[in-house]
């Protein structure tokens, strides 16, 4: 039998009804925006007290019924097979809110800038990025998201050199944030006349979107250029100067956006990047310094490490941090079956994280 504490259930309660309270006088944006974050994440695991306190009740006066000596025989049959039951669902759900009670990223239900950028493997690498974009543009869509793409730069001969996205919807980064890392493709290229298999890496990273209030840019740091976006000839993107180039002086981290046509929607989806990337930036520096104590832990974010191979050849996919073998490449590739991979990848992290707790 799972014990929860109790108390700490009583006062996520409490605090949910006073920031439900909250939100309903007259706040400023900011502390409404914090304060609607913090509701949105209560609500989930507040429903599961709910839901298994009353479950609680209806076992107890299930229990009552059957030990009543008024009660008939087929009565207290039925009243004994339905409180086997609900005990069922009151241990799931004390599973549940034992997994939702875990230390969470806060950034988990934020959105999330998806960079891709081709490795090793020349051209093939370049068209591996691409199929790489597309089956996470699948996935976002199987999802609900929407992902919109920011800058790009495409490969010879397809695919991509680069492409940054922003994907958009609720607990974005909770799901792709375990898609950091060099993936690697095991194929024979269509250009190959001898058949021969070729092995090629993109690299993916997945940072959190942030808001002002996550991060305080000061606009004195920043260089700001503007100039006419790279396009086919003869395109309105070339005939205005709306692509935006912005430099954090401090950080010297560089972001350009040029796929508006409007200079301002590039400026602020430039902030946005810029935002982003200074988070992560300040997050690695923090975990760096925690680097012994998490080395273990699925999820790292480590983008120095190959976390998954796709062989076409075999039609299999890997992921190493797991030791995960799925013959699927087709549907994963095409983004029908990651959740498959990357369920497994958030239940491994839950264990590790209940395990850490048992020990401590």
């Amino acid at each position: 039998m799972i014990t929860l504490p109790q108390q700490k259930m009583d006062a996520l309660l409490a605090r949910h009804a006073l920031v439900e309270s909250e939100l309903a006088t007259g706040l400023g944006p900011e502390a409404y925006v914090k304060l609607s974050r913090e509701f949105a994440e209560l609500s989930p695991v507040v429903d599961l007290i709910k839901a298994y306190r009353n479950t609680e009740k209806e076992i107890a006066d299930l229990a009552a019924l059957v030990e009543d000596s008024a009660t008939d025989a087929d009565m207290r049959k039925l009243a004994d097979a339905e409180r086997h039951a609900l005990q069922e669902r009151k241990e799931k759900l004390a599973q549940q809110i034992r997994v939702a009670l875990l230390p969470k990223d806060a950034m988990d239900d934020h959105n999330a800038i998806l960079e891709i950028r081709a490795g090793t493997g020349g051209d093939e690498a370049a068209l591996f990025a691409g199929d790489l974009f597309r089956m996470y543009e699948r996935y976002a869509a199987k999802q609900g998201w929407k992902t919109e793409v920011l800058s790009l730069s495409g490969g010879t001969k397809g695919g991509f050199k680069e492409i940054v996205a922003e994907v958009s919807g609720r607990g974005v980064f909770a799901k792709l944030k375990f898609e950091s890392g060099v993936h690697r493709v095991q194929r024979v290229p269509d250009t190959e006349a001898s058949g021969r298999i070729h092995t090629s890496a993109a690299t993916v990273a997945v940072l959190p979107e942030v808001e002002d209030v996550d991060i305080h840019i000061n606009e004195a740091d920043l260089k700001i250029d503007t100039m006419r976006a790279q396009g086919a000839g003869g395109q309105h993107v070339n005939k205005t100067e709306s692509a935006i180039r912005i430099t954090h002086m401090p950080s010297g981290i560089v972001v350009f956006v040029q796929e508006e046509r409007s200079q301002h929607k590039n400026k602020a989806k430039a902030l946005t990047m810029l935002r982003a990337k200074l988070y992560d930036a300040e997050k690695t520096k923090r975990d760096s310094a925690r680097a012994a104590e998490r080395r273990g832990q699925v999820g790292s974010g480590d983008r120095s490490e190959r976390i998954r191979t796709y062989n076409f050849p075999q039609g299999r996919v890997t992921d190493h941090r797991i030791n995960l073998t799925l013959h699927k490449l087709p549907q994963i590739i095409e983004g029908e079956a990651l959740d498959e991979v990357i369920d497994a990848l958030m239940t491994e992290h839950q264990a590790e994280l209940l395990a850490a707790e048992g020990a401590a």
